[in-house]
This record gives C-alpha cells, structure tokens and sequence, in this order.
C-alpha cells in the first residue's frame, strides 16, 4: 500500500504551510528537484539532459554523497543549479531525536559550504522521505532555513510503480509553479532516465521554463 501522493492534497500543504510546497506563478514556470545525490552513475545523465534543454534545477545533496564524488558536486554548481541540504546521512526525522537530526545537517551543511560559500542566503533543506519532527523543520527554519518540500512526486524510488506511471505522475499532475521530485540516485535510475528526458521535451514544447529554487 502506498504511504504517500502522486500529488501533494490541499489539505497537507494548509496543515504544514510553514514549508514550501510549490510556488504561485502565472508564469510557465517549474522547479524540478532531484534528491540523494551526487551519484557518479546518475548524476551526470541527469545534468545532460538538462543541459539539453537550457533547464536548471535543485539537486539536494546527501553530505556523505557530496564527500565521495565532489567532482560530481562542483559540476552540479558549475551547471548553474541550486543546491540544498538533505542530511550527511539520509535520516528520517520522525525516527531520529532533534539535537542528532539538527547536527546531521549541520555537518551536511558543512560539506557544502566548502564549496558553494553561500551562507548568506536561506538555505534549502528537504526532508529524506519527507518526513521531519515540527520542532526540528521550526530550528531549522529559525536558522534561516527554507524547508522545500513539493506537490508533484515521481514517485521514481517505488519498485512497484512502472516506468511509464512514474512519466504520468509528473505530467498528468505538474503545472505552473510546480515542485516536483525526481531522484539522482541507482534505486530510482531506471524509473527517472525514462521519464525525464520525455517530460522536459513535452514541456519545453509547451512553453514551460525549468528553474531552480532560489
């Protein structure tokens, strides 16, 4: 049985509107988001592909991922993308107490500034599976954090859904404004190197521009 949505419900994004589920706009516009990278296997595909279509995006980087493959990590920065925090270590906040959860993406933070060097701006964090503890995302958010999370899921990182549901789920449910999450990672590469490619060309012939999280 599946524990989550395709499309985020109205109702969730009201209960927890102190996280960012997508983004009001008139515009043509979408945030596409990839989670659990850097990966040498993936993660490059994913960076063609999007360079293809003039699209940049939000990779948020697991701290560890970041320590082993940096070259895959300043690429991702050289692109043009965003980059936001996913942990050091891929933790699950409602399993997780706050102090050691709050430290986890401290350290990932860590990582990342060695490279990126911007403190100044609110940082981007998404929850791994997302799901987070109130007062953890309200320390994170006091620490000038923006808490990303998204109303379109792939749902890429399923074994049981199909390459071709994982396409539908991002077409059939995107529209302007829309966060949606894909997964630069081995488990999810099969689902997402379908769907991918055929969702930026249909959607860039429709006249949308791919941006990233700022």
């Amino acid at each position: 049985m599946k524990t989550y949505f395709p499309r985020t419900p109205r109702i969730m994004m009201r209960l927890f509107s102190e996280y960012t589920w997508r983004f009001s706009s008139k515009q043509k516009k979408l945030f596409l988001t990839f989670d659990d990278g850097p990966t040498p296997e993936i993660t490059p595909f994913v960076l063609d592909q999007l360079k293809k279509y003039n699209a940049k995006a939000t990779f948020f980087c697991i701290g560890k991922n970041i320590e082993k493959h940096p070259d895959i990590f300043k690429q991702i920065i050289e692109d043009g993308h965003a980059i936001g925090n996913h942990t050091h270590n891929h933790l699950k906040g409602w399993k997780t107490k706050t102090n050691k959860y709050l430290d986890d993406v401290l350290q990932c933070e860590k990582t990342i500034s060695k490279t990126t060097k911007n403190s100044s701006k609110p940082r981007l964090f998404r929850p791994p599976y997302g799901k987070i503890k109130r007062k953890q995302a309200k320390r994170l958010i006091m620490n000038n954090y923006k808490v990303i999370m998204w109303d379109v899921l792939s749902a890429d990182f399923d074994t049981k859904v199909s390459k071709q549901q994982c396409f539908q789920n991002v077409v059939k449910h995107s529209k302007n404004g829309s966060i949606i999450v894909f997964h630069d990672s081995i488990k999810a590469s099969k689902k997402m190197q379908y769907a991918l490619p055929q969702f930026l060309e249909i959607f860039s012939k429709k006249g949308y521009v791919f941006s990233k999280i700022e």
